[in-house]
C-alpha cells in the first residue's frame, strides 16, 4: 500500500529571520517596539495554536513586548486567558499585545506599574485572580539590563535597579502567586545564557540571571510535592526592545551573529518553549533550564 508523501520543505534556521547586520539605533530604557529596525516578530502572524492551554489563566511579568509578548500571544492562541504587567511608558506596546490576545478569542488583562514595587507585584497577582478566577501559569519575565563600562564605574542606583527588577520582583510575584496555584500549575522564569556565560559589560544583569537559575531549581524542589512545576528558559541573543536600549552601539550591528546559526533569535522563536513548559505535555519536566540560544552552549 502506497503511503502519502509529505512535502520536503524544512525551514533553514540560518535564514528564516533577519541574519545580516542590524542598523545602528539607540533607545532610552525601557525600549519600544515601534522604534526598532527591523521590527521583531512576536508571532503576531506566525504562531498557530493547538488548544494546549484551553481553560487556563496566565500572568506574565514584562509582557508588553519582546519575549513576554510572544509568550502571551502564543498562550492566547493555545486557549489561555492572559494578564501581563508593563511599565506605563510601554502603553502602546501593551495595547498592541492586548489586542492580539483578544483577537485570539481569550481575555487580556494589561496591568501597568513598576515591578520594583512589592505592592504592585502583589496587586498584579490579585488582579489576575480576581479577573480570571484562577491562576495556572506564572511567567517571571520582567528584566532590565544596561551596558557597563566597568565594575568601578557601575553606579549603586543602577545596580539596585537591576536587582530590584530582575530578582526582587521575581520573588515578590512568585510569593504572592504560590497560594493561588493548584496541582498542575506551572511557573516559568526567563533566565539567560548570561547566567552561564556572563559578559563583563552585563555583570550585574548576569549576576541576577545566575540567581534566577538557583531560584528555579530550589523552588522546583519546594513546590514539586504540591504538584507545581518550576522551570526556566535561557534565551541567547534575542531581538527585543531591550537590546537597542542597552546602550552598546559598537556591538549592536553584529548582535547575535556569533551564534552557530549566524543570527539573533526572534521573540516568536521562544514561544514554543514557554507553551511546552506551561502545558500538561511537560508534566514530568521540573527544575529544568531550557536553552534557546541559536546553538550557543550554556
Amino acid at each position: 500500500m502506497n503511503q502519502p508523501q509529505l512535502p520536503n520543505n524544512p525551514t533553514d534556521p540560518r535564514s528564516s529571520y533577519h541574519a545580516g547586520p542590524f542598523p545602528q539605533q539607540e533607545q532610552e530604557q525601557p525600549g519600544l517596539t515601534e522604534a526598532m529596525d527591523p521590527k521583531p516578530d512576536h508571532g503576531e502572524e506566525s504562531y498557530v495554536g493547538h488548544e494546549r492551554l484551553r481553560g487556563k489563566a496566565a500572568l506574565i511579568t514584562g509582557g508588553d513586548s519582546g519575549i513576554g509578548a510572544a509568550a502571551g500571544i502564543a498562550f492566547a492562541r493555545e486557549g489561555s486567558d492572559v494578564a501581563f504587567t508593563y511599565l506605563p511608558e510601554e502603553e502602546n506596546d501593551a495595547q498592541s499585545t492586548a489586542a492580539w490576545i483578544s483577537k485570539a478569542g481569550t481575555k487580556a488583562l494589561p496591568i501597568a506599574g513598576d515591578a520594583r514595587s512589592e505592592d504592585f507585584c502583589k496587586d498584579s497577582v490579585q488582579r489576575t485572580v480576581d479577573e480570571f478566577g484562577l491562576l495556572d501559569i506564572l511567567v517571571l519575565n520582567a528584566a532590565y539590563q544596561k551596558n557597563r563600562e566597568s565594575l568601578e564605574t557601575l553606579p549603586t542606583e543602577e545596580f539596585d535597579r537591576v536587582f530590584k527588577t530582575n530578582l526582587y520582583s521575581l520573588l515578590w510575584t512568585a510569593r504572592a502567586a504560590v497560594p493561588h496555584l493548584k496541582p498542575g500549575a506551572s511557573i516559568i522564569v526567563t533566565a539567560s545564557i548570561q547566567a552561564f556565560n556572563p559578559s563583563p559589560q552585563l555583570i550585574d544583569y548576569a549576576m541576577t540571571k545566575a540567581a534566577q537559575v538557583a531560584f528555579t531549581k530550589a523552588l522546583a524542589q519546594e513546590l514539586g510535592p504540591k504538584g507545581i512545576r518550576v522551570n526556566a528558559v535561557a534565551p541567547g541573543p534575542i531581538w527585543t526592545p531591550l537590546i537597542p536600549a542597552t546602550e552598546w552601539p559598537d556591538k549592536l550591528p553584529k548582535f547575535g551573529q556569533d551564534t552557530p546559526l549566524g543570527r539573533a533569535g526572534q521573540p516568536a522563536e521562544l514561544a514554543p518553549a514557554y507553551v511546552l513548559l506551561a502545558s500538561d505535555e511537560a508534566s514530568y519536566i521540573s527544575g529544568a533550564i531550557v536553552p534557546v540560544t541559536g546553538g550557543k552552549g550554556l
